[in-house]
């Protein structure tokens, strides 16, 4: 055989050696395991670099202005206030004239000065669900910021992290993996170990809020909640988490329940709890679509419950659309918004999150724009992201106030 020949008969074979050599690395099951311990270890080294030189996330501190305008006065009313009222918070010098004021002491001034209507007595707390059954659609960062929102109208507020992928958790400086326990989560209230959630509640960084977090281990409510019902034909599955909150309403103006991004049975037991609910839908062209998936199952839904429990009797005090990471530079964004205007009319909130450069470091630092006590880049782009967020805290605020006014005189 001449070289031409050999050579053009080597060169498949080199091919072939040269793909096997690149032929990717079986993984069996039991691989598994060690990624997602190097996975652990990488999100605390990632955290801890994120929160230095702080192991655990701190909550902003405020000028006098921002404290004067969280209380509806002005700096100079303030200043009087804080010569004349001695149990007010003086704050701390930062430099020579001016003070900066911690989160608690902010809330105490909210809570002494600011013109908001506060609970009546004997009227419980509200419960809200944020749902979407896609991923990816700014539920938990939304439930989060509504707590720290709602937080700085006075409102003490509980969290309840029912996705195990446990992201509420995070954002309040929580790792699931290495840090909750299944007897820090919803598990026993599910498995009928105790009859309320008065054993998992846990403070937080932030002054006013309180959390139920989350883990993987959440999982195991998807196969046991079926199961007895399975076995015992008066269990309402649906009800065990609403039994479980029902004792802690006392305490708080506001229960969120952060819920996963699918129809589950923790999901319907957050719905069947609420008394509100707020969908985030960013305006593209998938999440619509996947919004209209989501009232499509969450109508057979409530076709089956009605089926299961005929003498079910559920209402919601409200249903939100909210309008989140809403990127204007995209030309779509505003045909979408259009459609959803005209699919859920009044339900969509006249409020928009939008995207910014400012939600996006935060985020990648486990944190909200609440908690960012001074920006570091353009102060209109830090504005304009922060009052969205406050606009629709205070368009919830109002909603729940009106609840407890007219639950109250209703008495």
């Amino acid at each position: 055989m001449n070289t031409a020949v050999r050579t053009r008969a080597e060169k498949p074979l080199m091919s072939i050696q040269l793909q096997l050599k690149n032929a990717p690395k079986r993984m069996p099951l039991a691989a598994i395991k060690a990624i997602a311990g190097n996975a652990s270890e990488m999100l605390v080294d990632v955290r801890e670099s994120m929160l230095a030189p702080h192991p655990r996330k701190n909550p902003p501190v405020f000028t006098t202005a921002q404290v004067a305008d969280l209380c509806r006065i002005d700096r100079q009313r303030m200043h009087y206030l804080a010569r004349t009222e001695p149990d007010l918070p003086e704050g701390s010098l930062r430099h020579s004239r001016s003070r900066e004021f911690t989160l608690a002491e902010t809330r105490v001034w909210i809570d002494r000065i600011a013109p908001f209507v506060k609970r009546p007595d004997g009227v419980k707390g509200k419960k809200i669900a944020i749902g979407n059954f896609k991923g990816g659609v700014s539920k938990t960062t939304t439930a989060m910021t509504l707590a720290q929102g709602l937080s700085l109208f006075g409102r003490r507020v509980l969290l309840i992290d029912l996705d195990p992928q446990a992201s509420l958790s995070a954002l309040n400086g929580i790792l699931a993996d290495s840090e909750v326990t299944d007897e820090q989560t919803v598990l026993p209230l599910i498995y009928g170990d105790v009859d309320n959630l008065d054993y998992a509640v846990q403070s937080t960084y932030w002054d006013g809020i309180d959390l139920i977090p989350a883990s993987a281990a959440l999982f195991g409510a998807e196969f046991y909640l079926p199961f007895k019902q399975s076995k015992e034909q008066k269990f309402q599955f649906w009800n065990v988490l609403n039994k479980g909150i029902e004792p802690l309403l006392e305490n708080y103006d506001v229960v969120i329940i952060d819920t996963p991004p699918a129809l589950s049975y923790l999901t319907i037991n957050a719905f069947m709890a609420a008394d509100g609910l707020i969908v985030p839908t960013p305006p593209s062209a998938l999440d619509y679509a996947s919004s209209t998936q989501f009232w499509s199952l969450f109508s057979d839904l409530s076709e089956s419950m009605q089926e299961v429990a005929p003498e079910l009797d559920k209402n919601f005090d409200f249903i939100n659309v909210l309008l989140a990471k809403v990127d204007h530079s995209q030309a779509a964004t505003h045909i979408v918004r259009d459609w959803i205007n005209k699919t859920y009319e009044s339900l969509v909130l006249p409020v928009e999150i939008p995207t910014t450069a400012v939600t996006q470091t935060a985020a990648a630092e486990f944190g909200t724009v609440y908690d960012i006590s001074k920006y570091q880049g353009s102060l209109k782009t830090y504005q304009r992201a922060r009052e969205a967020y406050d606009r629709f805290a205070e368009i919830i605020d109002q909603q729940l106030v009106a609840l407890w006014l007219a639950e109250k005189e209703s008495e």
